[in-house]
């Protein structure tokens, strides 16, 4: 007898995954170029036989990398979840891995079904970035405050509307807030952070935020406004006020943007 996560049509399926982004035009499908979800429904379609377009999380950006996205799909084979993960690791390229394989009920989806994502930022401090940091780091030894950083990031904490720290165009901003963790465009730019801080762990800065969703280059726009602020520019509580991208910082570069959790 069919369960609930495996009915005559087919099962519904949630992949965990993480990649480097650095060569990829990020996650959306398109023409002509390299994107995760491209890569990853040709490695599903080589596998399975099947033509589908796996729905992820969030549109992560071209160059922004993952170490807990989430994408789901409708399959009709039946197929083992370990043998799943396992083929299509084969068919994929080294800088994407499917963490985990699992059937989830017909209602689930990676982007609808999302309560919360957490995103890291890494910046390098050294005077030199090492070969093996440069993929996955903004190398920056500019002085900065730390004390004025991590007030910064606490001021962020709770409800705000963000439209300050949005995409500059507001057509990317409208078709691109796939990245809001299941708030739709019915929520605009108010957004609930619950987690905002920053961490040192040798030369590594690493700023770490949890939140309900988040605008398209929201994280990389809060943290080139935070390094502003370190260095004695600007104050995080006019600019949130503001409602105004002109009044923020200039957008951190996507190399050192993960999207480390989605939770369900």
């Amino acid at each position: 007898m069919a369960t609930e996560k495996e009915t005559e049509a087919g099962s519904n399926w949630k992949l965990t995954l993480a990649y480097d982004g650095t060569d990829f035009y990020g996650w959306q499908v398109q023409p002509d170029r390299g994107t995760i979800q491209g890569t990853l429904a040709e490695a599903i379609g080589r596998v399975t036989g099947e033509r589908v377009l796996p729905q992820g999380s969030g549109r992560t950006d071209a160059g922004v990398h993952a170490r807990g996205q989430v994408a789901s799909f409708w399959l009709e084979a039946a197929i083992p979840e370990e043998n799943l993960r396992r083929a299509l690791n084969r068919k994929l390229p080294e800088s994407v891995r499917v963490l985990r394989a699992e059937r989830v009920e017909a209602e689930f989806h990676a982007r609808h079904s999302a309560k919360a994502k957490t995103y890291e930022y890494r910046i390098w401090r050294g005077e030199i970035c090492p070969p093996w940091e440069a993929r996955f780091a903004w190398a920056l030894n500019w002085p900065l405050d730390v004390g004025r950083l991590h007030e910064a990031a606490a001021l962020v904490v709770g409800t705000h509307d963000f439209t300050s720290f949005a995409a500059s165009d507001p057509d990317l901003t409208t078709r691109r807030a796939g990245d809001d963790g299941g708030q739709g465009e019915s929520a605009g730019n108010v957004r609930t952070i619950f987690e905002s801080e920053w961490r040192q762990e040798g030369e590594l800065l690493i700023y770490r935020v949890r939140g309900n969703g988040f605008l398209h280059h929201m994280v990389r726009n809060l943290v080139g406004t935070f390094v502003d602020v370190g260095r004695g520019a600007g104050e995080i509580g006019a600019i949130l006020e503001a409602r105004s991208r002109g009044e923020a910082g200039p957008t951190a570069p996507a190399r050192g943007l993960f999207l480390n959790r989605v939770e369900y």
